[in-house]
């Protein structure tokens, strides 16, 4: 069956899917057979790598939440994920035998499910094992309210954390119900202090839109809660329930219901109405007003912010080692990661694996995709066309030898449609386009990778 083309796709709601990643996770497969880390990362640039540490616990389980993460785990089962996750630091770092990190970040999950001590222990084993400098590089982590005190900020501001995101995705109480997350305003308010007291120069706050309930008034109220603290970041999130997700059971749940009483399906609108684009227009148009800077669909950043005139850093760019279970790591040529799930059953099974590896077999990637010249191309147009200032061809024709015209024609349709414009050497984004990421950034996907996306079966 043939692709959609944009102008069919633009029929649609702006909400396709969120290209986090390209290829995304359920491209990825067995690699058979596995690749050894030191002749992988052999002829990778190794002198300015990112250190991604994955933390796939929590204190209870969002419904929105599709990340590969655990609720609630037995405390022995996290100091055991301690311990293999420093064998796995140890085995990756001799295999990149001469190496230097310039970034940093503590992901999840929720890495501030972590006690104070548990923590000391991650940026220990770092410092033992990798060539960093925390104090001297970017280095952030993710938090949520619940798990936050001042006694874990104080202990990541000294060990050389710049930067914290915490996920609030709404101040209104009933919108967080909404989202089967069992939160309190009070808490957020205390964790935000908590933060600020530690200097944290960084804080970003993530928010919300497309909630049960919730209307542009509240969603705007939650921004402007928000903004009273002063956050240098904001990320504004759209909605997607996603399969295996509490909010999809529930949605599924009520389509059965639905069908076994009726005898037929939840009737489909031909062109159903989103309400998040006027959720998101507004809320741009608040933070605009408000003097911060729309780098991405999602990312907006304040005036005050520390280097607000550099460039944003993409956490997917090649040079990425992700330890831990869940982690992906990104060489030029192959991204590798654990298996990925969803449902409780299936990450604490995938979960019981990794605890279960030897050390050595950490020195091997076992389970990924490698990347074809022309997924490179296209990885690189993505990433570089979703975030502004946008594709500078001159560093196209640099990295691939030709324009990025020539190898991905279908971009002349962003013109047509007046989702983006030449502006000198540089392909960007309109707002209109901006607004429309999460269908611009699909449409780009491969169609091998699409079909290997389709035919993966999430658990």
């Amino acid at each position: 069956m043939a692709a959609p083309s944009l102008a069919e796709l633009l029929r649609l709601p702006p909400y396709q899917a969120y290209s986090y990643s390209y290829p995304h996770k359920t491209a990825y497969r067995p690699l058979q057979p596995p690749r050894g880390l030191r002749e992988l990362w052999a002829g990778e640039p190794r002198d300015s790598l990112f250190l991604y540490l994955h933390v796939p616990f929590c204190s209870y389980r969002c419904g929105f939440c599709n990340l590969f993460a655990l609720a609630r785990p037995e405390p022995a089962k996290v100091e055991r994920y301690l311990d293999q996750m420093e064998r796995q630091l140890r085995a990756t770092c001799e295999a990149l035998d001469q190496h230097r990190f310039v970034r940093f970040a503590i992901g999840g999950g929720t890495p501030s499910y972590l006690d104070a001590a548990q923590l000391r222990r991650l940026f220990d084993m770092v410092e033992r094992h990798a060539t960093i400098d925390l104090r001297a590089i970017p280095a952030g982590i993710e938090v949520s309210p619940e798990t936050v005190d001042e006694d874990k900020m104080r202990l990541c501001r000294e060990r050389g954390i710049d930067r914290v995101s915490m996920g609030i995705q709404s101040f209104s109480e009933a919108e967080v119900r909404a989202l089967v997350r069992p939160q309190q305003r009070a808490v957020v308010e205390q964790a935000i202090a908590a933060i600020r007291a530690a200097g944290v120069p960084t804080l970003n706050l993530d928010l919300i839109y497309g909630i049960a309930g919730q209307t542009v008034a509240s969603f705007l109220a939650s921004i402007d809660s928000a903004l009273e603290h002063r956050p240098e970041e904001l990320y504004l999130y759209p909605l997607y329930v996603r399969p295996l997700t509490g909010l999809g059971r529930i949605e599924a749940k009520t389509e059965a219901k639905f069908e076994a009483k009726v005898g037929a399906r939840l009737p489909l609108q031909a062109e159903p109405m989103d309400e998040r684009l006027a959720l998101y227009q507004a809320g741009r148009d608040r933070l605009l007003a408000a003097g911060y800077q729309q780098v991405s669909m999602r990312m907006f950043r304040a005036p005050h912010a520390p280097d607000v005139a550099a460039p944003v850093y993409c956490c997917q760019s090649d040079g990425m080692v992700g330890i831990g279970c869940g982690a992906r790591s990104y060489a030029s040529t192959l991204h590798y990661s654990s298996e990925y799930g969803v449902a409780r059953r299936s990450v604490a099974e995938i979960l019981d694996h990794y605890l279960e590896r030897d050390a050595t077999s950490f020195a091997a990637a076992d389970y990924g995709i490698a990347l074809s010249e022309e997924e490179r191309r296209r990885r690189h147009a993505i990433q570089s066309l979703l975030i502004r200032p946008g594709l500078d061809r001159a560093d196209y024709r640099r990295r691939f030898g030709a324009d990025c015209l020539d190898h991905l024609p279908q971009l002349r349709e962003l013109f047509a449609h007046a989702l983006a414009v030449e502006n000198g050497e540089w392909i960007e984004l309109t707002d209109a386009g901006l607004a429309r990421a999460d269908t611009i950034g699909p449409w780009l996907a491969s169609a091998a990778i699409v079909e290997r996306m389709r035919d993966y079966r999430l658990g």
